[in-house]
């Protein structure tokens, strides 16, 4: 494991033992990197307001009705959350200052950041504006480093747009991507071959994507604390008690992924959702909320857009509203076009009109979600990926 601010000597001195670990061709093992900006939204407006620097930032509405889409980091030491109201949010932190998001200024700083991954490799999937998956094993600098790579591309970051990364090196997805949360943030980590189990074994439960808070403690009623409590469970006790998602614990304990890096990993939907810290019922908090989600799954359909090598727009024809109530019921809503929805404000449009035919809602609600479905794919590229690849998929 790895940490950026070493010195110099050190650091070329750890990168070459880290490669040592990572030969090309043996076991067929590849060279992933897994970048996160940190606190993206709130990290681009401080950088484009030095009044905000060094300063607790939130990007989100303000008031009574409003929901933090991000925070600072000086922000976060008070506890304040994406996803929280944003009153919370100003009672943990009375000198919090609101901006609202320009996902425009967003999306061109992540154009910005893809445009220095490829100057390593084409095999970029990008996962949102602020992170992607870059496989580098034959990299085409024929620079032969993961570590190394992933050192220059947080250099170029910082020099050319202002902003500081964290990244993950490892053998596959999973890894990268648990090691790039690990030093946040500005930091580097890197988990080499045979040092998966070991590194997982050690997290606790909550840190395997996918395991919300209602899943951990679950598990924690099971005696599920840590990998190393997952992975002494055989694969029948975890479908009894975890259905389908059983699978992907079982491999995700052992550092198991067989998941390529999908540069045109063909997705069924596009969405995302808002899980509160209080239970939401007005119509107008209701509403802004929704704003905030619209906004941000948007910003991930134009990143999407923008990592597509083939020029096509990004466009679908189905928005589906989900809502969680408190009791845990789910109630979903969907609206089909003819045509296709390829543009913000027919998006948000179709959004808001299945929100307003709710309303009022028979009670609270502690989740919101929005997606964008039945995508567009041309004609052939709904075919099923070989099986082996199609495994574990986190997304």
């Amino acid at each position: 494991m790895d940490e950026a601010g070493r010195s110099d000597a050190a650091q070329e001195a750890a990168t070459d033992a880290a490669d040592s670990a990572f030969p090309e061709a043996a076991l067929g093992l590849r060279k992933i990197i897994h970048v996160d900006m940190d606190a993206f939204f709130a990290s681009v407006e401080q950088r484009d307001n030095p009044e905000l620097r060094g300063k607790p930032v939130a990007v989100g509405g303000a008031g009574g009705r409003g929901v933090v889409a991000a925070a600072s980091y000086e922000a976060r030491k008070f506890g304040v959350r994406s996803a929280m109201p944003s009153v919370t949010a100003s009672r943990k932190c009375p000198g919090l200052i609101f901006v609202r998001p320009r996902f425009d200024a967003y999306r061109e700083v992540s154009q910005q950041i893809r445009t220095i991954f490829a100057r390593y490799t084409p095999l970029i999937e990008p996962l949102s504006l602020d992170e992607a998956y870059l496989d580098v094993t034959q990299d085409v600098q024929g620079i032969g480093s993961a570590t190394r790579i992933a050192q220059m591309i947080r250099a170029a970051i910082r020099a050319e747009t202002g902003l500081t990364a964290s990244a993950g090196v490892s053998y596959n997805k999973f890894l990268a991507k648990l090691a790039s949360d690990q030093n946040k943030p500005d930091g580097l980590c890197v988990i080499r071959p045979g040092e998966g189990a070991a590194f997982v074994a050690g997290l606790p439960v909550r840190r395997f994507h996918g395991v919300g808070p209602r899943g951990a403690e679950k598990m924690a009623a099971l005696g599920i604390a840590t990998g190393a409590d997952l992975a002494a469970k055989d694969i029948a006790f975890l479908r009894t008690h975890f259905g389908s998602f059983a699978d992907y614990l079982y491999r995700a304990a052992r550092g198991i992924d067989l998941r390529p890096v999908r540069p045109d990993r063909v997705a069924k939907s596009i969405g995302g959702e808002r899980t509160f810290f209080e239970d939401i019922h007005a119509p107008d908090a209701l509403r802004a909320t929704l704003e905030d989600i619209i906004a941000i799954v948007w910003g991930r359909i134009a990143a999407k857009q923008a990592a597509r090598s083939d020029g096509r727009r990004v466009r679908g024809r189905t928005v589906v509203l989900k809502l969680k109530y408190r009791d845990f019921t789910i109630a979903t809503r969907s609206r089909s076009v003819t045509g296709w929805i390829e543009t913000e404000p027919d998006f948000a449009a179709l959004a808001r009109s299945l929100l307003e035919d709710e309303l009022p809602l028979p009670a609270p609600i502690r989740l919101m979600g929005l997606t964008l479905a039945n995508l567009d794919h041309g004609d052939d590229a709904r075919a099923k990926p070989p099986r082996d690849e199609a495994q574990l998929s986190l997304l």
